[in-house]
């Protein structure tokens, strides 16, 4: 009871502690992981996946120069990293010439290259058994990552709280449960439209086709439970407050005991019913691609007024988000699970911010496709560390269990690749070379735990 009236209090999760088990394994995993700078894992990631094929040149698609692959790794760095060409200039090597490298950079380095490549890291992450170990590709989770943008540009925008008196951008990013970025999309400002999530999701191009979304708590209209639900996708954002939630019914007269009182609402199925051949157009539109999500409203409103399609829509969505609400408050290990997708996105703009270390972490774009390119860049190296750290730690425990090391499953579905503080060095070394055993396709040795290097 609060005051008078019925409400439901969501306690918060007690905080799981780490088994001591998990702490060990985690230990013997880092003690063997190889040291590594970052410019020989995009070339090992190159060699294993063949990512740099999906980069054309602009006009002639079959055009490839002697060595593109280190050229193509270099450019990448440069805009991941913030810091331009300058520190990866070697005029000594012709793939690392300054003029090289402008011209890989004008003509290879696009929208529909970068799309394509880190396809083909998504699809290689998916096979490992290891990832599959975190998740098998249902599910996904959203959320944003902001950038201030300290040049003058229409494609920034203020908000006191993330840019003080500045502007910046939001980098709005969808991550699979495999820990790989699926797609993202650059937003001026901050997140205000929740259709955005809606396009970040359709507009994906990768193998993985996750069906349930999650997202942290913020605003979430009833429309967008509905096009979800339309789409065949569940929309499962995390509740943070749920006294103020409002559930539906359909049975004016269903007795639902101590919930009769915070159901008092009445979800409308003539409405659904008279508009259902439109709503299921509507969805057939978005799927195509004929109908952008961002653009969706313009459809379901008139000046400051809703139409009928979206009346019904959201009636639609009323009925998904009461079943939300209360499978959420009644499955703790439901509640866990959206916690632990959601800290693996915390987790990927952590490791995203230490790369773009250059500049201050500020993003200096004036145009927006310079900044969806250079951002798009940051999200394929992001992704090429994730793979790569999937692939070692893998090698780590087939190493542990021939060693006769107890390894739990419960421990490696724990396990991150988004770790990188002690074994990756991610500035001031841009050496370009790999090891021969890694050009002919084979692992680096992992690390000896007893030797003084670890």
């Amino acid at each position: 009871m609060v005051g008078d009236k019925k409400e439901l209090v969501l306690s918060q999760l007690d905080k799981l502690e780490e088994p001591k088990s998990l702490v060990a394994l985690r230990a013997e995993i880092a003690s063997r992981l190889p040291r590594v700078d970052l410019p020989e894992i995009l070339l090992e990631i190159s060699a294993s996946t063949g990512f740099t094929d999906s980069f054309t040149h602009v006009t002639e698609r079959t055009a490839r120069a002697h060595d593109l692959a280190t050229s193509l790794c270099a450019v990448l760095l440069a805009e991941a990293c913030n810091t331009g060409p300058e520190p990866l200039i070697r005029q000594d090597v012709p793939a690392l010439r300054r003029e090289r490298l402008a011209w890989v950079s004008q003509n290879y380095l696009r929208d529909d290259t970068l799309v394509k490549a880190n396809a083909s890291l998504v699809a290689a992450q998916s096979r490992i058994t290891l990832a599959k170990a975190w998740g098998g590709g249902e599910v996904a989770s959203a959320d944003g990552i902001r950038f201030v943008v300290p040049v003058r540009t229409v494609h920034a925008g203020p908000n006191p709280k993330y840019f003080g008196f500045g502007r910046g951008v939001t980098w709005y990013n969808l991550l699979s449960d495999q820990c790989t970025g699926l797609n993202a999309i650059t937003v001026p400002g901050t997140l205000r439209d929740s259709l955005i999530l809606l396009a970040v999701v359709l507009e994906q191009q990768t193998e993985v086709q996750p069906t349930r979304i999650m997202t942290d708590t913020g605003a979430y209209s009833d429309v967008v439970f509905g096009l979800f639900r339309l789409l065949g996708y569940r929309f499962c954002p995390r509740l943070a407050d749920i006294g103020g939630t409002r559930f539906w019914r359909i049975d004016p007269k269903a007795d639902y005991g101590d919930l009769n009182a915070i159901a008092r609402n009445r979800v409308s199925l003539t409405r659904i019913e008279a508009n259902w051949d439109d709503l299921l157009r509507l969805a057939g539109s978005l799927k195509l691609g004929r109908v952008p999500a961002t653009g969706i409203m313009r459809t379901l409103q008139v000046g400051d007024n809703l139409t009928q399609l979206a009346l019904a829509l959201a009636d639609y969505g009323r009925i998904d988000k009461t079943i939300h609400c209360l499978k959420y408050i009644n499955d703790e290990q439901r509640r866990r699970a959206t916690l632990v997708q959601l800290n693996r996105g915390e987790s990927r703009h952590s490791l995203a911010r230490s790369i773009f270390h250059g500049k201050r972490g500020e993003l200096r774009k004036r145009y927006r496709e310079g900044q969806e390119d250079q951002l798009g860049a940051l999200g394929l190296v992001v992704n090429m560390i994730v793979l790569w750290n999937t692939i070692y730690i893998e090698a780590a425990l087939n190493q542990l269990r021939l060693e006769g090391y107890s390894v739990r499953d419960e421990d490696v579905a724990r396990l991150s690749p988004f770790i990188h503080d002690h074994h990756i060095n991610l500035l001031g070394r841009y050496t370009f070379a790999v090891p021969e055993e890694v050009i002919r396709g084979e692992l680096r040795p992992l690390r000896n735990p007893n030797s003084g290097d670890a």
